[in-house]
C-alpha cells in the first residue's frame, strides 16, 4: 500500500503537492469510490485508480544513472550551438527517456545523476528540501579561518545571504587551496560565487557527492546504474520531510 498522492506523482499526473489538491477536490477514485482523505493509501497492483474518470498508468520502472561528468560537456539534453552534452555519454537507447537531475557548469566536473524519475528529481534539486551536495573547490590563494567561517555562516550575494554550509580546508600550497564545501541550497553557480565573495576565485570545481550518493572512483566520462539499495537510500533522503 502506498500513499495515493505518491502514486499519482509516479504516474506523472502532477507533483505530489498538486496531487494532494486533486484528492482534496474529489477528483480521484479508487475502485470507483471517491477518496478525499489526506494520507489515503492504495495498492496499485489490486486497485483501479482514476483521476477525472481516467485510469492512471504507473511506469514499469525508472532508470537511474550516476555519471562522472567531464569538463567541456553541457548539462542539457540538447544544445542549440552543437556543443557536446552529457547525453552523448550515455547509451543511445536511454537518451530519449532520461534527463540530467540539476546542472553543472561546462567547466565543472563530477557527480551528475540522470533519471526519468521526475518526482525524485524535483526533490533532489528543489531548495526547499535541503538535499546536501558536496564539492571540492580549488581556489586562488589560501582562505584563513575567518573567511572559512563566512562560508559556513552565510555569504552575502546579490540574491541574498546563503544558508549555512560546511567548509573544510583540505589542503593548501603557497598560491592555492582546496576547500570541501557542502551546501543545502541550489542557487546558480553558488559555490563559485561564494568563494569569489570571500576573495578566493574558483579555478577547479568537482562535485563529489549528492544526498547519499558519492562519486568514489568512477572514471571521468563513465557512468554506472544505481543499485536498489542506493535508490532506496536516495528516496529516503529526498522524502525525509514527508
Amino acid at each position: 500500500m502506498e500513499r495515493l498522492q505518491k502514486l499519482l506523482a509516479r504516474a506523472g499526473v502532477a507533483s505530489r503537492r498538486a496531487s494532494e489538491e486533486l484528492i482534496h477536490q474529489g477528483r480521484v477514485t479508487v475502485d470507483g469510490q471517491v477518496v478525499t482523505q489526506p494520507g489515503a493509501r492504495a495498492d496499485p497492483a489490486q486497485s483501479v485508480i482514476c483521476v477525472d474518470g481516467q485510469p492512471i498508468r504507473l511506469p514499469t520502472g525508472h532508470h537511474y544513472l550516476l555519471l562522472h561528468k567531464p569538463a567541456g560537456y553541457i548539462t542539457t539534453r540538447q544544445d542549440q550551438f552543437g556543443r557536446p552534452t552529457v547525453m552523448d555519454l550515455v547509451p543511445a537507447e536511454l537518451r530519449s527517456r532520461i534527463y540530467p537531475v540539476g546542472r553543472l557548469d561546462a567547466d565543472t566536473t563530477g557527480l551528475l545523476l540522470l533519471s526519468d524519475d521526475g518526482e525524485l528529481a524535483n526533490r533532489l534539486i528543489h531548495p526547499r528540501y535541503h538535499v546536501p551536495k558536496t564539492y571540492l573547490a580549488t581556489v586562488e590563494g589560501v582562505p584563513n579561518e575567518a573567511e572559512l567561517q563566512v562560508l559556513r555562516s552565510g555569504v552575502e550575494l546579490e540574491d541574498g545571504t546563503t544558508a549555512p554550509a560546511q567548509a573544510v580546508l583540505v589542503n593548501a600550497s603557497r598560491t592555492k587551496a582546496t576547500i570541501r564545501l557542502t551546501l543545502s541550497e541550489g542557487r546558480n553557480r553558488q559555490v563559485k560565487r561564494m568563494c569569489e565573495a570571500v576573495g578566493h576565485p574558483v579555478v577547479k570545481l568537482v562535485r563529489i557527492a549528492m544526498a547519499s550518493l558519492e562519486l568514489d572512483d568512477l572514471p571521468e566520462g563513465q557512468f554506472r546504474h544505481l543499485n536498489p539499495l542506493e535508490i532506496n537510500e536516495l528516496e529516503r533522503v529526498a522524502f525525509a520531510e514527508d
